[in-house]
């Protein structure tokens, strides 16, 4: 064990985010999302998806029949004013008399004071974007950023170069790579980790297989035993049944006897290639730190430029590395565990609790169970890890749907362990209200029902009103803070704002599934990598390795760098999926955008109109990657 690493300790883990990457170009083939009812989960109910599509579709008929009504209504010159249509004889100008006055007495205050509801939390959220925006604004002006503290040894800083002369100096560090039926990946990760540059009798990897695909497993196997064959202290296991999925192989792999020996557990997620300085860039921040639980890097994009939908998920991520998790890891020394490219004090882990299968997010589950335990957490910035973006709307959706219905659990269980915590009160009110609340729950409601919603309603009740820097300054401004951590993205800010609107279906439907704890708050299925995210540096690597130094056992660079390449001419068949959800809010907005005309309402037409197209173009899937 190392001389200067206080603490020794074993218990749980991280884990990282997986999602199903079905596929997705032009439309050929549609195929319905309720195609896939067979498939769903089972505690999935069928009459709540059914429910839901139908408030859809009757309320995009109502609209339409309202639209028919103002468009006869104002092909007769009448004006919305209900006294002078009561000098207008007949059955129609009766019925759209006592239209008006429902509309103004009934409908326009209720929808008025929702409205204004909602551009309340609205306001409170851009205002918390800001701060963080601030923060980070300072963090930049002031130069802060974690500093290891020195060591005479290897293991500070990025260490001496000859790392076997100086082992004692370097703690036993655990790396763990879980993965599930990862073919695509495997080769290139296990290789990634196993070149890390520690000493090797200080670090251990186990390559933790939930495959079920017995070919697949094969083959992982045979890459691990090749490694072993180089001298590499790595571990295949693989476990039969597969309880509890990613928490519960994570929490199988750390009952181990062999973990009492080590000190720190990285998690790397099966498409992620850690650089070789990684260990020697985030491991020296425990020392003389004993309170550290979490030291986390951030995630770059192999991918980023590949299609609309890589870019505009870049955009996201890049504002949560550079801004929220950089902020809140200065200030508060707290933050949501991003589950993959971060290294864990396994005594923290161990005190908190270890792994639990209860939620889809355990990351996010553990980080908050260990800072109720009043672990700190460091995130390293500059230290960065490459991975894979999903490049399909189907795979993007259903990693979107876990990622908000799983915090909504989370919170169910443990509100009651944080108000009975011994934390500080502004560190509970952090938790409750900012980290759950407002950026989990209150963020998605907002956004789904002022702008999918009110908005349209507006249109036919324009008694309500929703004035012009709701529907466009404000969001404008937020959307142009959301992509300064991405400056090169600014071209897509239009499309980039037109398109959280468009999410904001999938992500409201997911938080009131995990908050009420429906079937499909519990629904995990595993992203099919495109091994993307190796490519690049595997085949730069093959420029500058000489053949005759590559040793048999070693994964093969050059049949890589030729299958980088594929043929032209092996096509697969791909087809389009058919959002139905998203296609009613398209017609319904459209129809709004087409009421809008009549009441001269200016900005709100536009907004209306493109945000309608947004949907229309994600209902029919033409957003994104095919995939076979």
């Amino acid at each position: 064990m190392a001389r200067w690493w206080g603490g020794e300790g074993r218990g749980g883990s991280g884990t990282p985010v997986v999602v199903k990457m079905e596929s997705p170009e032009r439309v050929a083939a549609g195929r319905t999302d309720s195609d896939d009812a067979a498939a769903a989960p089972p505690g999935e109910s069928p009459a709540l998806r059914a429910r839901f599509h139908g408030f859809l579709r009757a309320f995009l008929l109502l609209s339409v029949l309202l639209l028919a009504v103002d468009v006869a209504a104002h092909a007769q010159g009448w004006h919305a004013v209900v006294p002078d249509l009561l000098a207008v004889e007949g059955l129609f100008a009766a019925a759209y008399a006592s239209w008006l006055r429902v509309r103004l007495e009934y409908l326009a205050p209720g929808l008025q004071f929702l409205a204004n509801a909602c551009v309340v939390l609205f306001l409170i959220q851009s205002a918390d974007r800001l701060i963080l925006c601030l923060g980070c604004l300072w963090i930049k002006l002031k130069g802060i950023k974690p500093v290891p503290k020195a060591s005479g040894g290897g293991g500070g800083g990025k260490g001496s170069d000859d790392v076997e002369a100086g082992a004692d100096e370097f703690p036993m560090v655990l790396v763990q790579i879980p993965m599930c039926n990862e073919k695509e990946v495997y080769q290139q990760s296990i290789g990634a980790v196993c070149n890390l540059d520690w000493p090797r009798s200080n670090f251990l990897v186990q390559v933790l297989d939930d495959s079920d695909d017995a070919a697949t497993s094969a083959l992982i196997k045979e890459e691990v035993e090749k490694w072993q064959r180089e001298g590499v202290r790595i571990l295949y296991r693989h476990r039969v049944i597969r309880d509890g999925y990613k928490a519960g192989n994570l929490k199988s792999a750390m009952n181990c006897s062999y973990v009492k020996d080590y000190e720190f557990v990285v998690i790397f997620d099966a498409d992620f290639q850690p650089q070789a300085d990684f260990l020697k860039r985030t491991v020296p921040h425990f020392k003389g730190n004993e309170d550290v639980g979490l030291v986390q890097a951030r995630w770059s994009f192999v991918n980023k430029d590949e299609n609309l939908l890589t870019r505009l998920q870049n955009i996201n991520l890049c504002f949560h590395f550079e801004v929220e998790q950089q902020v809140n890891g200065v200030f508060l020394n707290f933050f949501g565990f991003n589950g993959t490219a971060g290294v864990w004090r396994i005594k923290a882990l161990e005190d908190s609790g270890g792994w639990m299968e209860r939620t889809t997010v355990e990351d996010m589950d553990i980080a908050v169970r260990a800072h109720l335990k009043g672990w700190k957490f460091l995130y390293i910035n500059d230290v960065e890890c490459q991975c894979e973006l999903p490049e399909s709307y189907e795979a993007y959706r259903k990693q979107q749907h876990r990622w908000h219905s799983g915090p909504m659990q989370l919170f169910r269980l443990c509100f009651v362990d944080i108000i009975k915590s011994k934390i500080g009160v502004w560190k509970k009110f952090n938790l409750i209200f900012l980290f759950f609340l407002l950026r989990k729950l209150i963020l998605p409601f907002y956004s789904f029902t002022l702008f999918c919603i009110i908005l349209p309603m507006t249109m036919f009740v324009p008694e309500a009103e929703l004035p012009a820097w709701v529907v466009c300054y404000i969001p404008a401004t937020m959307s142009l803070l959301n992509i300064l951590p991405a400056p090169k993205s600014f071209p897509f800010i239009v499309p980039y704002l037109l398109f959280e609107n468009t999410m904001s279906v999938t992500k409201f439907n997911a938080m009131i599934s995990g908050l009420f704890q429906l079937g499909s708050a519990y629904e995990w299925v595993v992203t099919k990598k495109s091994g993307r995210s190796s490519e690049g540096d595997l085949v730069s690597l093959v420029e500058k390795q000489p053949k005759q130094q590559r040793v048999g056992s070693a994964p093969n660079l050059d049949s890589l760098a030729k299958e980088s390449h594929p043929k032209k001419d092996s096509k697969k068949k791909k087809h389009n999926r058919i959002y139905q959800k998203e296609l009613a809010l398209s017609f319904l907005l459209l129809t709004a955008a087409a009421r809008s005309l009549l009441s001269v309402q200016g900005i709100h037409f536009y907004f209306l109109l493109f945000q309608g197209v947004s949907f229309l173009v994600v209902g029919l899937d033409l957003i994104g990657e095919q995939v076979e």
